[in-house]
């Protein structure tokens, strides 16, 4: 039998704490639920060897001075932009994350962003709402359009199969290019950054955020756009100039679906969310019952993959082996 390990899981307070906990113990009776990384009832951090976050809490050196036991941090999200790799990396502790419970979800969230705007949704049920039957409407549709993803990860690939039904010229742009085979399969063609700006009536963003990915959209990107382009942000606000995106969107340049702002809760008195061309969800695209479900599930196997002595899945401290 394995040696008990000292299990931390930081959760925000808003979810069900008792009925997860009720859950992971019948797999793993060493782990403790807490809301905030140094508050525990059974164990100290100095004898925490196993930490579970989401990216609701972060993780630098300086609360990685405070588990010198530390061995593993299982982060319970796909994003794991919070945690301190290089940190970790020099005391030895691997960090792995969950990419595989949301892409779906996430998929689904992107499409139901772009028939919005297309569909002019916000516009016509705010006219019912106010009493008023709108003869006429801008609708448009999303067949025939050119979709461009940027980043083709598992999110990406994941829309653009989903893309196929409706019929439009999927693009793509990703620094590791899909095999000709995995091309053919999804209907997509890599194109150069500056092409997909300049030829897709929608832009859907799916890059991690890197030091290398923050800031990639600015004023230049979005002057390539087409007049009246959809813009959607799924994934990370920092990858995107905050500035540049509120003059882009206020002088009608572009439309926007936004899942992702640059503090959370945002500033609601941002005039992107006074446009009429924008709409707007609260970090949710990844987020249904299903997906919660996927999470949970995949966080508790990997716990245990490591508490048995096995090299967990999904490492980000180091990259994945061939």
């Amino acid at each position: 039998m394995s040696p008990a390990r000292r299990i931390r899981a930081v959760l925000p307070p808003f979810l069900p704490l008792e009925e997860i906990g009720r859950r992971v113990r019948a797999v793993l009776p060493d782990v403790e639920i807490v809301t905030s990384l140094g508050g525990s009832e059974r164990y100290a951090s100095s004898e925490v060897e196993v930490l579970i976050l989401t990216t609701f809490h972060a993780l630098s050196d300086r609360e990685l001075a405070q588990f010198p036991a530390l061995r593993f941090v299982q982060v319970a999200s796909t994003g794991f932009d919070r945690v301190d790799l290089d940190a970790c990396r020099g005391r030895g502790v691997i960090v792995a994350n969950i990419p595989v419970a949301n892409s779906k979800t996430v998929a689904e969230h992107v499409i139901l962003l772009a028939l919005a705007l297309l569909r002019d949704l916000r516009g016509l049920d705010g006219e019912l709402r106010r009493g008023e039957w709108p003869m006429l409407t801008g609708a448009s549709e999303l067949a025939g359009k050119i979709f461009g993803i940027v980043g083709m990860g598992r999110i990406g690939r994941e829309l653009a199969a989903r893309l196929v039904p409706f019929e439009v010229s999927t693009i793509y742009t990703d620094v590791v290019p899909l095999s000709a085979e995995e091309e053919r399969r999804l209907g997509v063609t890599r194109v150069e950054w500056e092409e997909l700006l300049s030829a897709s009536d929608i832009v859907s963003l799916h890059l991690p955020l890197t030091p290398e990915t923050r800031g990639r959209i600015g004023s230049a990107e979005f002057a390539r756009m087409k007049e009246g382009a959809i813009f959607l942000n799924t994934a990370r606000a920092e990858l995107v100039d905050p500035e540049a995106l509120r003059h882009a969107v206020a002088d009608g340049h572009i439309r926007a679906g936004l899942d992702v702002f640059p503090t959370e809760p945002p500033d609601f008195s941002d005039p992107i969310f006074r446009a009429p061309s924008t709409i707007v969800t609260p970090h949710i695209a990844g987020v249904t019952l299903e997906a919660q479900q996927r999470f949970l599930q995949e966080t508790v196997k990997n716990v245990l993959r490591y508490v048995q002595g096995k090299d967990p899945l999904y490492r980000v401290d180091r990259p994945a082996p061939l």
